[in-house]
């Protein structure tokens, strides 16, 4: 849906706890929402009603609670502090994208997140430093939802779900395993998880502060349209024909140091 800071990123807010990531992407683009006006329906949004007073809700949390917070942590840490953490929570998604990518049959990319996890955990120090990345060691991400789509499984209606922000019935069904497969969930100190979750959250809050100027027009229908184009753009492995980043608008423009680690 937005570029991030290259695969660690993108694996942040898939990754990890689709119950903290598509949480954390949309709950907080939601953060930019207006007032909406529902000009014309859209056959995947057939709740586009609902949908919209969720996203209001959203909204207000965003902008009450977790915007603030993450324009605090981005202004004390420094970059290299906040590149570390959200390398950190991206190893810890590896494991998940290793098991679906098995799930999905697709054992060379279930090794290539093996291997990074591995990598990463030892050389990269407890994953703080995405050596893997370095070493050209790449592969694509996965998730629960995805495998279901891989096995046939329909996506839905769009929903936005309350404080989890944009998905489909599919991608919905597929969060409670995406949960489980993540290991912040199973530390048994609960304190530590806790603080561990509210790390991610804020910290996968603070990479998406600049890129809220890049929403436009109707702010609902814009997170609602790129969810979906960028969810079956990766249900397919980009067998979508163009590119869906291609059109002018996700014409963006980012150096090569902007996805340095």
């Amino acid at each position: 849906m937005m570029p991030g800071k290259g695969r660690g990123w993108r694996n942040e807010w898939a990754a990890g706890v689709r119950l903290a990531a598509a949480l954390m992407m949309a709950l907080v683009l939601a953060g930019c929402a207006g007032a909406q006006t529902i000009e014309e329906r859209n056959p995947d949004d057939p709740w586009e009603g609902f949908n919209r007073r969720v996203f209001v809700f959203n909204d207000a949390l965003d902008r009450a609670i977790l915007r603030p917070v993450a324009r605090g942590y981005d202004t004390v840490a420094p970059q290299p502090v906040q590149t570390g953490v959200s390398n950190f929570f991206s190893n810890l998604g590896e494991p998940r994208t290793a098991l679906n990518s098995l799930l999905q049959g697709k054992p060379g990319n279930a090794g290539i997140a093996t291997a990074r996890f591995l990598i990463n955990t030892t050389v990269g120090i407890g994953g703080l430093w995405d050596f893997a990345t370095h070493m050209e060691i790449t592969g694509r991400d996965e998730d629960f939802g995805q495998t279901l789509g891989a096995w046939g499984v329909g996506e839905g209606p769009y929903v936005m779900l309350p404080f989890l922000g944009p998905s489909t019935v599919r991608d919905t069904a597929g969060l409670p395993l995406d949960w489980y497969a993540y290991p912040v969930n199973h530390i048994d100190d609960v304190a530590l998880r806790n603080s561990l979750r509210v790390v991610q959250v804020v910290d996968t809050r603070a990479g998406l502060l600049d890129l809220e100027d890049l929403i436009s027009g109707d702010r609902y229908s814009f997170i609602r349209d790129s969810y979906l184009q960028q969810r079956r753009y990766e249900v397919s492995d980009g067998e979508l024909g163009d590119d869906p980043f291609a059109s002018d608008d996700f014409d963006f423009d980012f150096d090569d140091d902007d996805f340095a680690d």
